[in-house]
């Protein structure tokens, strides 16, 4: 599994709690963190990189855990390494228009993942007659990233983003990006403080991790054991930040059976 930075984290904790057996690998690029500001060319060369290390490493089944790469290099991925399955992140705009009441349906992610062509293709196909409010959210990867999931400055940048898409009478919010579900709970006091309606959040991870469990055990490599997992963690950043921050965003500490490492060869 791979992302940007600790986004990724929260696909990687549905992961664990639907599979907890399962051996992990996980990188987070936190050095070239955020992709959502970076070129096409550049996050399909880095998630190509990322992906040939992981492989190295013993992966046989890649979860690109980062929107902002699914939408630019998943198609390239899928091409270029033809005898790997890949999970890719979809922005979950399908069963938030099979649900929604009002016809207004808003959605946070990156401007990579906005302008790419996945997810152009995701509100042709889904959201006919139904009306798409969007949000880049600018800082707010930054923020959590940080470890900033409170506080002033992390309320202010959802506020902007919310109040607006309220006033407009959303009653589903699509989280476009693998960062935002950590900030969930201040997602929902500014609903609740601001909507006369209730609004469904919708985060992909929990249909990311099925679509794992499902691929891994068409491939009869789905973990039986009744042990956790060993996690092998690897950061561009720096480790003891990234460290730090686990806890907190993965809601487990590193086991004696788990590593995380520095990936200084991938920063260049």
């Amino acid at each position: 599994m791979f992302d940007s930075g600790v986004g990724g984290l929260s696909v990687l904790r549905a992961v664990r709690r639907l599979i907890p057996a399962q051996p992990v690998l996980f990188l987070a690029d936190q050095a070239n963190v955020p992709y959502g500001s970076r070129s096409l060319a550049e996050v399909q060369a880095l998630s190509e990189g990322i992906t040939r290390f992981l492989l190295a490493q013993g992966a046989r089944l890649i979860v690109v855990a980062c929107n902002t790469a699914s939408a630019a290099a998943l198609y390239q991925l899928r091409n270029t390494f033809p005898a790997v399955p890949f999970v890719g992140m979809e922005p979950a705009v399908k069963p938030a228009v099979e649900h929604t009441q009002s016809g207004t349906v808003g959605v946070l992610a990156t401007p990579a993942t906005f302008q790419g062509e996945l997810y152009a293709s995701v509100v042709a196909r889904f959201a006919q007659g139904v009306t798409i409010l969007q949000d880049t959210c600018p800082g707010l990867v930054s923020q959590i990233e940080a470890g900033h999931l409170e506080g002033a400055e992390t309320r202010r940048i959802l506020e902007d983003a919310l109040l607006p898409m309220i006033a407009a009478g959303i009653d589903s919010l699509v989280l476009g990006c693998t960062h935002y579900p950590f900030v969930i709970p201040l997602i929902e006091r500014i609903l609740s403080a601001n909507s006369r309606q209730p609004v469904n959040v919708i985060d992909p991870a929990p249909a990311v991790a099925r679509q794992t469990r499902r691929l891994l055990a068409e491939n009869g490599w789905l973990a039986q054991d009744e042990q956790p997992g060993a996690m092998t963690l690897w950061t561009t950043g720096d480790t003891a930040t990234f460290e730090h921050l686990l806890p907190r965003l993965l809601g487990e500490k590193l086991a004696s059976h788990s590593a995380l490492w520095s990936a200084d060869q991938l920063t260049g």
